[in-house]
């Protein structure tokens, strides 16, 4: 009985050492993706990021008329709001955050920097609301030569949509006087910055491209919809720790119900989420916006929980070309819409596609 034993413990011990060979030589930040745990308790907590911009409206909704809390039952909800995809991912894979509202190229980021494990996206929230914005002046692609265009952080999704479009117009991003400088910049400082004239424009976010054109006399040289198939690229999209997913998998959807409910309300009723947007913004930023910008800025934006899953190839390959990343990131098995659908389908809407994405890939 105790060879029988013996025997048992070796192969267990040959076939842990096994899979530890086949593992990749960096761990992850997280484990390894793993089913869903059926009937888990809820969360004590969940810890949800956000930035103050238009393009974030679900979570402003969400968050200012109660809809996650009155979602969350007994999960205490508790908010930190970022100002660029960079910081927000950090926090996501220190550990400090369980999901964050984000833009496509630092979800697509926070995906490879953990080798396709700590994270999943589980809803999409915002289409559309980009723009490259501009000194009157500067009317074609060739006259931004010599000049200094702001993104809101090196690595965000603007920044690396603006990248792309240069290099598709025959533009080099540098110091070099027939280059194009480019400024990383929080959404507030360029606003400043272009008032004063230190930078020529910014490809940025709602509702700073409005605030641009409407308060500092910018012109629209690109709106980024005239550059994706029916004018649709997601802007913001749901994000969630791949563990936090598995182990409170009631939670997430909770969450997915509430981030629902705030995109029907703003489709029921426009004009009041507007405003609540802008309190929201208020309480945030210690300013509202002025009528004229938030109308502006609700006019470029969708909110959508679909997360238009097939672009996401195309955007892994535009980070690469922007020299954000040095390859295409493998894209495959970034998504999770199974928690989605089925509380749409409980809703009696539409799935959303998946595009495949919600498979491991072979890398």
């Amino acid at each position: 009985m105790r060879r029988l034993r013996a025997s048992a413990l070796i192969v267990a011990a040959l076939a842990l050492l096994a899979a530890t060979a086949c593992s990749r030589a960096e761990p992850a930040p997280q484990p390894p993706a793993a089913a869903p745990t059926a009937g888990a308790a809820p969360a004590a907590e969940l810890r949800l990021g956000y930035f103050p911009n238009v393009t974030h409206a679900p979570a402003i909704i969400g968050v200012e008329q109660g809809l996650f809390t009155a979602e969350l039952g007994s999960t205490t909800l508790t908010t930190q709001t970022f100002n660029a995809g960079g910081d927000a991912v950090n926090a996501l894979l220190g550990g400090s955050l369980d999901a964050t509202y984000i833009g496509s190229g630092p979800a697509i980021n926070a995906f490879a920097k953990s080798d396709g494990q700590a994270v999943r996206l589980i809803a999409g929230a915002t289409s559309g609301g980009a723009q490259l914005v501009v000194k009157p002046e500067i009317t074609s692609p060739e006259q931004l030569k010599g000049k200094t265009i702001a993104t809101p952080q090196l690595g965000n999704t603007q920044d690396i949509a603006l990248k792309k479009w240069l290099i598709d117009n025959g533009l080099t991003a540098g110091d070099a006087p027939d280059a194009v400088k480019i400024a990383n910049l929080d959404n507030p400082r360029t606003l400043d910055a272009f008032k004063q004239g230190s930078v020529d424009g910014g490809w940025l976010p709602e509702p700073w491209s409005s605030r641009l054109v409407l308060e500092a006399g910018a012109s629209v040289l690109v709106d980024e919809a005239t550059l994706w198939p029916n004018g649709k690229f997601p802007t913001t999209v749901l994000l969630v720790r791949t563990e936090f997913l598995n182990q409170y998998p009631d939670t997430v959807r909770a969450l997915l119900r509430g981030h629902l409910k705030a995109i029907d309300e703003a489709a029921a009723k426009p004009d009041e989420a507007k405003a609540v947007v802008n309190q929201g913004l208020q309480k945030l930023t210690g300013k509202a916006l002025d009528g004229p910008v938030i109308e502006r800025a609700f006019q470029n934006i969708t909110l959508d929980p679909d997360p238009l899953a097939a672009t996401f190839p195309q955007l892994a390959k535009d980070s690469a070309t922007a020299g954000v990343t040095d390859q295409p990131t493998d894209v495959a098995g970034l998504l999770d819409v199974a928690p989605l659908n089925a509380e749409l389908q409980a809703a009696g809407k539409s799935p959303v596609d998946a595009a495949g994405l919600d498979r491991p890939g072979n890398s």
